[in-house]
């Protein structure tokens, strides 16, 4: 299990009508700050900021087909070489990290195929290198990314 250190990050958030926004730096609009959309983006300000993967490189929340069904992985790193990479599966803090969360995260795994996994709930996080898919490996931190 990582713990990841979110020390130091500052999200941007405002108040209308009632309700908390979280800007998205990626998608470049505010969002309703819901606790799945929290995790989503001390994610994305951890992958960018702490381990300075790039941005342009980062995708979040697409729309793809598993099957016959529409579906919107959370986030997808790419490699230099536009790649799918790093499939991360955000649930809010109060969510198990269970073998159900893993397998929602293998059925996005079926179509877009990246060497890497993570499942985080903002606590915990898991991190799977899946490179050679018959020895897939849990790591105690993220992959550098080169």
């Amino acid at each position: 299990m990582i713990t990841p250190d979110y020390t130091g990050i500052e999200l941007r958030l405002k108040q209308n009508a009632g309700k908390t926004y979280v800007f998205d730096p990626l998608r470049k609009k505010w969002l309703i700050l819901t606790p799945e959309e929290h995790v989503r983006q001390y994610t994305i300000h951890y992958l960018q900021h702490i381990l300075k993967y790039p941005a342009a490189l980062i995708s979040v929340e697409k729309k793809i087909m598993v099957g016959n069904m529409p579906k919107r992985f959370d986030i997808v790193v790419y490699s230099r070489a536009h790649k799918p990479w790093m499939l991360i599966e955000c649930k809010a803090p109060e969510v198990m990290l269970s073998e159900n969360v893993l397998r929602q995260l293998l059925q996005y795994q079926q179509t877009i195929q990246c060497s890497y996994w993570v499942l985080t709930n903002g606590h915990q996080m898991y991190c799977a290198d899946a490179c050679d898919i018959k020895n897939i490996s849990w790591l105690s931190s993220l992959p550098v990314y080169n």
